[in-house]
């Protein structure tokens, strides 16, 4: 909001960071805090209470009078309850400002009124929120105050995690002990950790908040159910990267003002392709100082758009006909003294440990490309996979040409001799530098892209948590490193068995890999060839979590139990049918309410021209065959919405979760379509001012 500000000296100012820490704690203390950070273990309750003594205070000069444990529950979005710092000190009225190691340390949330997926009854309401300490602690500024948000995982009495940081923590350490399996056998003893790092891109888009609030289905399910195309989309190119308009880049300069005193490293900004859809892209973080952050980017967008009287759409994809929004996932292995395990360096065919990571990962990801693949399935993804730069549903690596050729040398002659190389990009200008270039393009149809020292998984939904997809990879990965170091570890030859081994994976999973469209038809014939699963939806998807081969390895790795992923399982069918019945009744809501009326309406008076023109003696033929068109439309409508009305009622009589999903799914969807098409298409005749909710072109293009 301000004018005028230094980045440097703002950035992370309303942060408990580590340097705040080293600061404020005795020696001892910040010393007895990062062991506990580092090697996991309980702080002596003694520690705690200075460490909350000292952030209550920090807490208090940032003007806070609340603190929250923040959590992240099954519901996709974050949760907290606030509890001021009160505390009376008898009776003379006085209080005190407190915060205790004990609430610092925990905090108790109704577990039965969050999803539990069967896990919890509803009378077995006990479930506990945990300080992680990987994360710090912030000031968060809002219409409630300045609140002190202390990140925490959410679990029930029986310790069974209710939320995604609980299972991301896991599959984190279970990366960790594994990969540095793997770098021990190459001779590594000083790097003491690896973590996964990730750089998320936020998409979203930006409406008026007028024209929201006249569309129920934007208000009611975050997209639109109806809408006809406006003569323009995106077939120009012409918003992608063009200049900010300045209503957007005074709501993006607001944006990252707010990210950086959270310690947010926003770092990109630009107009996506659609008309009104923008990005944010933020620099690399340990995983789940990620996700958290990504939860923080999510809120504060929305927060900051009603400040300049718009809305951020969040959905996967809001307007029909353009490019939905999604959120690339860029994911890498960084240990504590800076290698990154994905870097190939400058002559990859001579870094045998980068190709046995490589090849690990190729391992992970055909054998478990089910999963990846539910990782990122949500209702919303639904609509938007397969088209306009979105991946297609169906799991393929692009590795592009340098990676691909060392692939095909290893696997048909065993050895890999060369490495391509990037070469010189002419200009043809003379005023203009020529510059090295890549050794690969990019595939932007891809779903799972190496791109240069990371992979891009192109598939997550703008709207979803990163934890899903994030948790995921480590697992699948901790167990291809796991498989990888069993064989090495045992070998009496290492070289031998090294090459060997990383030759075995590339063949056996050489099918995962393609450098191809993948948004044309062969490619889908091609994947059923190569025996590679193909989910189009989220409720083909879910299935994946709860195999013998997936629940063996969450379980062998500690991520998750088998009664946690059934939980899962649960809660996913649920949220999918739920969000279906909530667009299906709130289509029979405008079109009978709303649209059915406004035809009815421009029907009427168009008789009545027809009545009037022919009394004195004047043709009404184009009339007429407007009406004709309008009428037949109307009836198609009429009919579509007494067959959703219908359906609507069966689903509600469903009981089993999976029964009503794929109901939803095959039933449903289909009839909401129905709906739609006919009610386009009279959006089209029907005189505009009569029309009752803004068009596309009024919500696109007018910011």
């Amino acid at each position: 909001m301000e004018e005028g500000f230094n980045v440097a000296e703002i950035y992370g100012e309303d942060v408990f960071s580590d340097s705040v820490m080293r600061n404020r704690l005795p020696k001892n203390v910040y010393r007895e805090l990062h062991k506990a950070m580092d090697e996991g273990g309980e702080l002596n309750p003694l520690v705690a209470d200075e460490i909350a003594e000292a952030m209550k205070q920090w807490a208090i000069e940032k003007g806070a009078t609340h603190y929250t444990h923040w959590f992240q529950p099954l519901t996709g979005t974050t949760a907290e309850k606030h509890d001021s710092f009160l505390a009376p000190t008898g009776e003379d009225g006085k209080v005190l400002m407190e915060l205790s190691g004990k609430n610092l340390i925990k905090g108790e949330s109704d577990a039965s009124s969050f999803p539990s997926g069967g896990l919890r009854a509803t009378f077995e309401a006990r479930g506990y929120t945990a300080w992680d300490m990987t994360s710090p602690a912030f000031v968060r500024r809002d219409a409630a105050g300045a609140i002190l948000c202390i990140p925490t995982a959410f679990c029930s009495y029986n310790g069974e995690a209710l939320d995604f940081k609980t299972p991301l923590l896991r599959s984190m350490d279970a990366i960790n002990k594994q990969s540095l399996r793997l770098l021990r056998l190459f001779g590594n003893t000083t790097s003491k950790k690896v973590r996964p790092c990730v750089g998320p891109e936020q998409e979203y888009f930006l409406v008026d908040k007028k024209m929201f609030h006249k569309r129920k289905d934007l208000v009611y399910t975050g997209r639109t159910l109806f809408g006809a195309m406006p003569p323009k989309g995106q077939e120009l190119d012409d918003h992608y990267y063009g200049s900010l308009r300045t209503r957007v880049a005074s709501f993006m300069k607001d944006v990252n003002q707010q990210l950086w005193r959270l310690g947010v490293p926003a770092k990109t900004q630009h107009n996506e392709v659609a008309p009104a859809q923008h990005e944010l892209a933020v620099i690399y973080e340990n995983a789940s100082l990620a996700v958290d952050n990504n939860h923080i980017v999510m809120q504060t967008l929305k927060r900051v758009a009603s400040w300049h009287d718009m809305r951020c759409l969040l959905h996967e994809k809001p307007f029909a006909g353009v490019n939905g929004s999604g959120k690339h996932n860029n994911w890498s292995l960084q240990t504590d003294d800076g290698i990154n395990l994905l870097e190939p360096g400058k002559t990859p065919h001579q870094n045998s440990q980068f190709l046995l990571v490589l090849s690990c990962i190729l391992k992970a990801v055909d054998e478990h490309a089910d999963l990846l693949r539910e990782s990122a399935a949500d209702p919303g993804n639904d609509h938007r996979l397969g088209a306009n730069e979105a991946p297609p549903a169906i799991i393929s690596v692009f590795l592009g040409d340098q990676m691909e050729d060392l692939v095909m040398q290893l696997i048909e002659t065993g050895e890999a001799t060369s490495s391509i190389r990037g070469g010189r990009l002419m200009t043809g200008a003379s005023t203009l530098p020529d510059f090295s270039k890549d050794a690969t393009d990019r595939n932007r149809t891809s779903p799972f892209a190496f791109t240069g020292n990371k992979f891009e998984f192109r598939m997550v939904g703008s709207s979803d948590s990163i934890a899903a997809p994030n948790i995921v990879l480590d697992t699948i990965v901790a167990e291809a490193f796991s498989d990888a170091c069993d064989v090495l570890e045992k070998a009496d030859h290492f070289d031998t068995a090294l090459h060997e081994l990383i030759r075995k994976y590339l063949t056996e999973h050489q099918r995962i890999i393609f450098n191809g469209n993948g948004y044309a038809p062969e490619w889908i014939k091609e994947a059923e060839k190569r025996g590679l699963p193909n989910l189009p939806s989220m409720v083909d998807a879910i299935g994946a979590l709860v195999t013998e081969r997936s629940v063996a390895m969450f379980e062998k790795f500690g991520v998750f139990s088998r009664s946690e992923l059934e939980s899962r399982v649960e809660i996913k069918y649920e949220n999918y049918s739920n969000i279906i019945h909530i667009e299906a009744m709130t289509m029979i809501d405008m079109a009978s309410k709303a649209i059915i009326p406004a035809i009815i309406r421009w029907t009427g008076s168009l008789a009545g021209v027809i009545r009037d023109l022919e009394s004195i003696g004047m043709r009404a033929r184009v009339q007429r065959e407007l009406l004709e068109e309008s009428s037949q439309l109307l009836e198609e409508t009429q009919e579509a919405l007494k067959e959703l009305i219908l359906l609507s009622r069966e689903v509600e009589k469903l009981q089993d979760g999976r029964e009503r999903a794929v109901f939803c799914r095959t039933k449903i969807c289909p009839a909401m379509e129905a709906l739609r098409t006919p009610v386009d298409r009279l959006e089209m005749i029907v005189d505009k001012d009569m029309w009752p909710m803004p068009s596309y072109g009024d919500l696109l293009f007018e910011l």
